[in-house]
């Protein structure tokens, strides 16, 4: 195997005999010939969709089936093998549909994988040209992060045409059914259309979101218990959340959000559940330290579950995750976990904890943009930092906790995705009437951000880089490199990256990003916030 596409891959070269994540060589096999053959659909729904035929079906499929090989995500071979026999039967359909089955699909699915050599389902072997290898690969996992955002959309009733058929085209560049040439310009213009489909896709998510479960407020969630049974829920789909709520009503069983659920408090249709009781541990990374002493069963509903070695019969998933042995919910029945919280104790006792405020989401935080503008006209607020992303557990992560911990009180602290369990629980203060750190939600709410900097920006009548604003950025997995590639692709400058540098980037790509953007990885939290406050 070779898998360079999360943060932590080893040696930060590449994961060749199992990754880093606990993905077996097997299943990284199976993941790269499911995206091959993904690859072999896609023209033909282009096809379909050229001829005026309603391709959703297949779109939709295409998005959640590729969300699948993010990292941490499906490490369950015979879930993966499934996928391969759907993508192929959805292939051979639409081939019949358009009027002809092309040989290759006339094979089973066993005959298929034994004609794949393992070098062709990575997009980096098609070029011996090493930087066009490398925009290869930013382009395909940019990719597979904007069908996560693209996921989450269509299963709130969120889809744009012209969006689906990018992610068919970018599948398709590089591929053997590519007819285009590309220079290394051509592959990074593909890159940045990436970024821009990645905003698209996020406003269709901030859309379904905020249609589905209102406008998020914020709101104080307790980091403490209540006596009883108890359900933690992990992931990102807060429509998995709202049906285990609906499910669980009138039982006596209290549900807890984990990890990136922790945003789901401030939704008004999710909040007015009773029994939606508070936040249980930290970041993905530490659930195999803390999900043990959890008194209940744990659903992860999408990405960032690990190996449950040690708890793995009270771990239960839904939707794109799976993992061998766990019992994965399908259709969203959640009676498993209800019966698996009934038999376990929950907690003896009430015991409550420390409350954390949530929910700064995009009405917030535009209604909040004239006390900004004010603060900043009246030199009360010097500096806003956008800290956040997706966390790790490298200890050099560390430095986010430092940097926020240094911010001075002039400033405030923008904050969203898993990176915030760094320092989601500090109290930093208030400046005026506005919290020094709000936290604006998931990974998946990075348009609340992105369009806070973009209503600042043209209040003040300046370019979005000339504001007092700066980014400073973890990332992990696939997510964050199309979040990466929406800020490129809008010209945001001089963004703070780290703890490390993708493994897929070349030195030559590397040299565009700094020179044309100004990314910079991270250094110290004193060099690099006297740096972004202008002090050197």
């Amino acid at each position: 195997m070779f898998c360079d596409q999360c943060e932590q891959t080893a040696k930060g070269v590449g994961c060749t005999v199992a990754g880093v994540c606990g993905k077996t060589a097997d299943v990284a096999l199976l993941q790269d010939q499911l995206t091959y053959l993904l690859r072999r659909l896609a023209p033909l729904v282009e096809q379909a969709r050229e001829k005026g035929m309603n391709t959703d079906v297949y779109d939709d499929f295409i998005a959640d089936t590729l969300f699948a090989t993010l990292t941490n995500v499906n490490f369950d071979a015979k879930a993966i093998e499934a996928l391969q026999t759907e993508t192929l039967l959805h292939a051979r359909t639409l081939a019949a549909q358009l009027g002809e089955v092309p040989e290759d699909l006339s094979l089973s699915i066993e005959e298929y994988r034994k004609q794949l050599p393992e070098s062709v389902v990575g997009m980096d072997n098609f070029s011996s040209d090493a930087d066009v290898n490398s925009a290869m690969q930013i382009l395909l996992f940019g990719l597979k992060g904007l069908c996560a955002y693209k996921d989450h959309a269509a299963r709130l009733g969120q889809r744009d045409k012209e969006l689906s058929s990018f992610v068919c085209k970018a599948l398709i560049a590089g591929s053997p059914w590519d007819g285009a040439v590309r220079d290394l310009g051509g592959w990074l213009d593909l890159v940045l259309e990436c970024g821009r489909g990645n905003l698209k896709a996020m406003e269709l998510l901030d859309a379904g979101n905020t249609g589905h479960f209102g406008d998020p407020v914020p709101t104080p969630v307790d980091l403490g218990h209540r006596k009883g049974k108890a359900i933690l829920i992990s992931g990102h789909d807060l429509y998995d959340l709202e049906a285990l709520l609906k499910q669980t009503e009138g039982t006596g069983i209290n549900v807890y959000t984990h990890c990136e659920m922790l945003p789901a408090h401030g939704y008004p249709r999710l909040k007015a559940y009773p029994h939606l009781a508070g936040h249980f541990g930290t970041a993905w990374q530490n659930q195999q330290k803390e999900l043990p002493d959890f008194p209940g069963p744990v659903l992860f509903t999408t990405n960032c579950i690990q190996n449950p070695r040690a708890y793995g019969d009270k771990v239960f998933t839904s939707g794109n995750v799976s993992w061998p042995g766990c019992t994965h919910c399908r259709e969203r029945d959640f009676s498993a976990v209800i019966e698996k919280a009934k038999a376990m104790p929950g907690y003896a006792e009430d015991a409550p904890g420390q409350k954390i405020l949530t929910g700064f989401g995009r009405k917030t935080m535009l209604a909040a943009a004239p006390a900004v503008l004010d603060a900043v006209a009246q030199g009360k607020l010097r500096h806003i930092f956008l800290v956040g992303g997706c966390d790790g557990a490298k200890p050099a992560r560390n430095y986010y906790t430092e940097f926020v911990e240094k911010t001075p009180q002039d400033t405030v602290v923008l904050t969203l995705a898993c990176g915030k369990f760094r320092f989601y629980n500090k109290d930093l203060g208030k400046l005026g009437d506005l919290p020094r750190l709000m936290d604006c939600g998931q990974c998946n709410d990075a348009y609340t951000a992105i369009q806070t900097a973009l209503a600042l920006a043209d209040a003040l009548k300046c370019d979005v880089n000339d504001l007092p604003l700066s980014m400073v950025l973890s990332w992990y997995e696939q997510k964050a490199v199309a979040i990466l590639l929406t800020l490129l692709a809008l010209g945001v400058r001089n963004i703070v990256i780290g703890p490390s540098l993708p493994a897929f980037v070349s030195p030559a790509i590397l040299n565009i990003l700094v020179e044309q953007w100004g990314l910079r990885l991270m250094t110290t939290p004193d060099e690099d916030m006297a740096r972004l406050l202008g002090k050197k």
